[in-house]
């Protein structure tokens, strides 16, 4: 079973859960990192599945919107979680990414649209 890969876009990029994440060894790549910074979300989505990472975003209206044209046209993706922006610490954030990566793998994640809220356990 694949572990999942993130992919932080600009709105998501907070240095304690991406620091946080790196530690317990999970593959990141930010917006930043990638060269994406002032790129539409729908680009963000196509980089993040170009490198077979799962999105992570604050932005959930744009990107449930998105998710649901590219699945509507026939177009896949390696998987979205968004989350509302400041509704969860860093800590909790944390808590509920390795919960999630534990429980669906790579695979599972693909096409798959996730809400962080849904996995605190």
């Amino acid at each position: 079973m694949s572990k999942i890969r993130l992919y932080f876009d600009e709105d998501a990029m907070q240095s304690g859960l991406m620091a946080s994440l790196r530690d317990r060894r999970f593959y990141i790549v930010t917006a930043k990192e990638a060269g994406m910074i002032n790129r539409s979300d729908e680009q963000h989505l196509r980089r993040a599945t170009a490198e077979g990472c799962v999105l992570f975003s604050f932005n959930t209206g744009d990107y449930a919107a998105i998710h649901a044209e590219w699945l509507a046209s026939g177009q896949s993706h390696a998987g979205i979680i968004v989350s509302p922006q400041q509704r969860f610490s860093v800590g909790e954030q944390l808590r509920r990414i390795s919960i999630l990566a534990l429980e669906l793998s790579a695979a599972a994640m693909r096409d798959r649209f996730e809400y962080l809220a849904n996995w605190g356990r």
